[in-house]
């Protein structure tokens, strides 16, 4: 019986000394949410985590005047990679983003739908300007050289390929996800296609609510 009751606490003992030396190298699988203040938001996942995703821009505004990230995410954002000249998804899903904004505004939560045009040669800083201006008052258009579109891109781990471009009606295929961004958090949360305004809403306003 002594000699049980010895292994069992040997084995305690080690068990104690393993949760110890995870912990300490930072790979505790719960660490990372008892620090999150934002745990209690989240249901995407992704490799490596959310944080993984965004960071530092240079792009052109509908001006023409070149514009960092943090000259643009000042507040909570939405922030969407299209361009003007699809056909389907990028109107709808911008349309479905400025809804969502328009729900938060309701409640007293300001945030600011962002369209970034993964088409620089078609979509000149006036065109993206008139676009974003007529799906949302607030909505900010951004283009940019081809450098600093794929740039962006990489940073928010989006995904565009244009198809033979020596055809001028030709079409861009691309990821359609939207992104949260809070300034200084970065992006906290992403939305599919099929997330409705009320539901980005819902959740955006819970991360919100959290800053």
């Amino acid at each position: 019986m002594t000699r049980s009751l010895a292994i069992l606490a040997a084995a305690v003992l080690a068990c104690l000394l393993l949760v110890t030396w995870i912990a300490s190298l930072g790979i505790w699988p719960f660490a990372s949410r008892l620090d999150d203040q934002f745990a209690s938001c989240r249901s995407s996942t992704v490799a490596g985590g959310v944080g993984q995703i965004g960071g530092p821009f240079n792009l052109l505004d509908s001006n023409g005047k070149t514009v960092s990230d943090t000259d643009v995410i000042t507040g909570p954002s939405l922030v969407y990679f299209g361009y003007t000249f699809c056909p389907d998804v990028c109107p709808m899903d911008a349309i479905r983003n400025a809804e969502a904004v328009d729900v938060l505004e309701e409640n007293g939560q300001m945030v600011t739908p962002v369209f970034i045009s993964i088409d620089p040669k078609r979509d000149t800083p006036e065109v993206i300007g008139d676009y974003a201006e007529a799906v949302h008052p607030r909505m900010v258009g951004l283009t940019g050289s081809a450098e600093q579109v794929k740039a962006a891109s990489r940073a928010y781990r989006t995904y565009y390929k244009a198809h033979d471009s020596s055809d001028e009606y030709y079409l861009v295929d691309h990821s359609t996800m939207t992104y949260l961004v809070l300034p200084e958090h970065g992006v906290v949360e992403f939305f599919r296609r099929d997330a409705s305004p009320e539901a980005m809403a819902e959740k955006s306003a819970c991360f919100i609510d959290k800053i």
